[in-house]
């Protein structure tokens, strides 16, 4: 059981770099390098996604060209296993929608010295009311 001292740290720069590459559509295929071959998965909206490949394949077949993002907090945890949980609550605009709030949670297992994403999961905050 080891938990990473600079977990605060590592957690705001991963989710600093990830989203410099998400939201810049010349960059986003860069991700694929974050993710794992085969251990990662990804809910999307309530859709399950396994390893980069298919990952990748649901982020460039997304449905807009731009995206505006404000990122209001970063709350990450250690993990016994040496790994970071870490949760992103922000609010973020593509192409000329209205900006909806969102929820990210990572979790970053560790591998050697570095990390990949072993478990994103991503909801937009939209509620039905009757």
């Amino acid at each position: 059981m080891t938990l990473n001292a600079q977990y605060e740290e590592i957690g705001k720069k991963f989710v600093e770099q990830y989203y410099l590459m998400f939201d810049d559509s010349t960059q986003r295929h860069n991700l694929v390098n974050m993710y794992n071959s085969e251990l990662s998965f990804m809910t999307f909206e309530g859709k399950q996604f396994q390893g980069a490949a298919g990952i990748m394949e649901k982020f460039n077949n997304l449905g807009f060209q731009k995206i505006q993002r404000i990122i209001t907090a970063v709350d990450s945890q250690p993990m016994f296993d040496g790994g970071i949980l870490i949760t992103v609550l922000g609010r973020l605009q593509t192409d000329d929608d209205q900006p909806h709030a969102y929820i990210q949670t990572f979790v970053l297992a560790p591998i050697g010295t570095s990390f990949f994403v072993q478990h994103d999961i991503f909801r937009l905050s939209l509620h039905d009311t009757i």
